[in-house]
């Protein structure tokens, strides 16, 4: 169990049989009338965010979310297989379970795949990955502004802006948190 005078970002609790996350949190106390809890929430497995005020003395049972280190192996058109590499155990997911930055996975890549009481609600990839262009326009020599950019297809299917002097057969690093390039590889 965990009190709202304990709450810190990153905690996890269950309430009113979900499962939220602590995003931000702030402990309140007024010249006038009782302190509370300030907090900003996120339904883990549906990922919607609420702000919501808690007494400092409400009790909560501690949500424990396991993170297991897995490989991407294939897609098979329904659905994207994961294997743990110590059981050697294969975990079939499907497409509404990840999300919009495994655009950025290719095939061997090792992810953290998240559980709670056995149900998989979510995969995060690698923070950054590193990445070969397959397609983009050529940059045109003195055609620059600050921070000039152009569109670049990546070898996953993603696209991404990239700067002027990248070329098709570059790797690239892109931090998949943002989505953005970060440098070339």
């Amino acid at each position: 169990m965990i009190t709202a005078g304990d709450f810190r970002n990153g905690v996890t609790f269950e309430m009113e049989g979900k499962v939220y996350q602590i995003l931000e949190f702030q402990h309140v106390k007024p010249g006038k009338g009782a302190a509370f809890v300030r907090t900003k929430i996120k339904d883990v497995i549906a990922g919607s965010v609420v702000e919501k005020t808690f007494s400092p003395t409400d009790k909560y049972p501690t949500a424990f979310i396991e993170r297991r280190e897995m490989q991407y192996s294939y897609n098979d058109g329904d659905l994207y297989h994961f294997m743990d590499t110590e059981t050697w155990e294969d975990v079939a997911i499907a497409p509404s379970e990840l999300s919009d930055n495994f655009k950025f996975v290719k095939e061997e890549m090792m992810c953290k795949v998240l559980s709670y009481k056995g149900k998989v609600f979510g995969v995060e990839p690698p923070t950054f990955v590193e990445l070969e262009i397959t397609h983009t326009e050529p940059g045109i020599k003195g055609d620059t502004a600050t921070n000039a950019t152009k569109p670049a297809t990546l070898e996953t299917g993603a696209e991404i802006r990239v700067p002027l002097f990248i070329n098709e057969g570059d790797k690239i690093r892109i931090d998949t948190r943002t989505g953005e390039y970060m440098e070339r590889a």
